[in-house]
């Protein structure tokens, strides 16, 4: 028995050393078939992943650089994974300095502007006040007396320049809404001609009055008075190129986001490609819903796992070519694509009865809860004023009770990323204490409103790019297409003229308003 037992534990260490010489076997054969399993693997790959065809496919240099892997290379290797929304790369750290800089540059641009505008201004209200000093201060003892004309000009030159510089300060010194790529036309040519009128002002005044020191001092005064006038008639100009010209509706442009495809339309004048990009940007932050990327996941997502479920066997050997494995793929898509529409529908009828149901339970919650702070002021109204309770210390009693319901509503119309516990709590003491409905503090969570509702960080684009076939400081033309790129989206802006309108009248008599009305005499027995 003894050597039975023997003769069965050495049948089975041999059967284990031969399993195990086999397993040998089998991973030695299996390492020399390495580059057939790779290129099948290859061609797996070449079918799943989609790459720009200039460029080489990644499984082509994994593929010779596992050839040349040892087999303790698990032990040494750190493989990092990951999903990630936006990536970056040595291109884009590139285009973020240049960024940077050319925003440097803007800065510099910008205050250089408005030094030039400065002292440009400061030159213009100084010089009537300079003509009328200045012979005052050389030739005092020489110049003819100031008769009454003389001292009435003087009350004239000191409203004008009041006026004058109201005006200017109203329609100049604003607080700037952007950057520009380039300068405003209109108003660097309103600067030259300011330049050029002053500087032929003082040619003259030096050339006819300091050099022959004139004696006629009312004379130099009215010379004052005249520039004044002249300054006004510029800033009146200046008022009709910048102010009334854009007023009349010339163009209809529609703006198309590209991610979801919301548009809107609106009527602008006469204005540049820049300043009609600029506008379009200020409708945009009122008018548009903010852009939620979450909710474009789905269909992309769909797509991936429809994508997912089809896969090619090389079953002919690493010989035959990709295109065989490419027709079969299109034609496995195509089987898949006749029932994908059903699989659409009820995901998107589930998505709805779900975020009706949410939307329930969230609607009950806090009318519940409203219910409670009604009945907590009548309790407060009762107590000492010391012991009564502010708007913020109601609103953080009652939030908890809404917060489970808030926070699934959010996450399933997936807007949890615009609505930080803080803003809720401010939303929520603000309805407090201007006595809102329920109905007005769900206002802002049940329906997605315009992007300047929402937390400043979280929206707003610290840099647009304009995009344009068309020299920006052009104006507005029909057909024109430009594109205002942000880092997620782009806004494609379409210019379309609005026509010519031909009305024509007719007269109607009111004669022919009249009718008779015809009675039969004879009536059926």
């Amino acid at each position: 028995m003894s050597a039975a037992m023997d003769t069965e534990s050495t049948y089975s260490g041999y059967s284990h050393y031969s399993g195990h010489s086999k397993k040998t076997h089998r991973q030695g054969r299996d390492r020399h078939k390495s580059p057939r399993s790779k290129d099948g693997s290859r061609s797996e790959k070449s079918v799943t992943i989609q790459t720009p065809p200039a460029e080489p496919l990644l499984g082509n240099d994994a593929s010779r650089a596992e050839e040349g892997q040892d087999d303790n290379w698990g032990e040494t290797t750190t493989a990092i994974t990951g999903t990630s929304e936006h990536s970056i790369s040595q291109e884009d750290i590139a285009r973020i300095s240049k960024d940077l800089e050319d925003s440097v540059g803007l800065d510099c641009k910008r205050y250089l502007g408005l030094t030039v505008a400065a002292v440009l201004g400061l030159l213009v209200f100084l010089t009537p006040i300079a003509f009328i000093l200045l012979p005052q201060i050389l030739w005092r003892d020489d110049l003819e007396p100031c008769g009454t004309v003389c001292e009435g000009l003087f009350i004239s030159v000191a409203f004008k320049l009041l006026i004058l510089l109201i005006g200017t300060w109203a329609l100049f010194f604003r607080q700037p809404k952007a950057d520009l790529p380039r300068v405003f036309v209109f108003r660097a040519l309103l600067l030259v001609l300011i330049f050029l009128f002053v500087f032929s002002y003082w040619l003259f005044y030096g050339v006819r009055i300091l050099d022959s020191k004139d004696t006629n001092y009312q004379g130099i005064v009215q010379y004052a008075v005249s520039l004044v006038d002249a300054l006004l008639f510029i800033h009146y100009l200046a008022i009709v190129l910048l102010e009334l010209r854009q007023l009349q509706p010339m163009f209809t442009v529609k703006v198309v986001r590209s991610t979801d495809g919301e548009s809107r339309y609106y009527s602008l004048g006469h204005l540049s490609i820049q300043r009609a990009a600029l506008v379009v940007l200020e409708n945009y932050y009122r008018d548009f819903t903010v852009y939620n990327p979450a909710l474009l996941t789905a269909s992309k997502s769909r797509a991936t796992k429809h994508m997912a479920g089809l896969k090619v066997y090389n079953v002919d050997g690493p010989g035959n070519n990709a295109s065989g494995q490419s027709r079969a793929m299109i034609a496995a898509a195509a089987r898949r694509r006749d029932s994908s529409h059903n699989e659409l529908y009820y995901e998107e009828a589930d998505h709805e009865r779900r975020v009706k149901k949410r939307r329930a339970r969230l609607v009950v919650a806090v009318e519940e809860a409203f219910t409670h702070i009604k009945r907590l002021q009548a309790e407060e109204q009762q107590k000492a004023p010391g012991e009564m309770m502010d708007p913020r210390e109601a609103a953080q009693a009652i939030f908890p009770s809404m917060a489970r319901a808030l926070q699934k509503y959010l996450r399933t119309t997936r807007q949890q990323q615009y609505h930080s516990m803080e803003s809720i709590l401010q939303h929520l003491s603000f309805c407090i204490t201007n006595n809102m409905t329920p109905k007005a503090f769900l206002e802002r969570y049940l329906n997605p409103g315009p992007t300047l509702q929402y937390d400043r960080d979280r929206w707003f684009s610290k840099q647009w790019t304009l995009v344009s076939e068309e020299a920006v400081t052009s104006g507005l033309q029909d057909g024109i297409v430009f594109v205002l790129k942000c880092l997620d989206f782009s806004l494609v802006v379409n210019v379309k003229k609005i026509p010519f309108i031909k009305l024509s009248e007719e007269f109607i008599d009111p004669k022919s308003h009249k009718f008779v009305l015809r009675l039969q005499s004879e009536t059926s027995v």
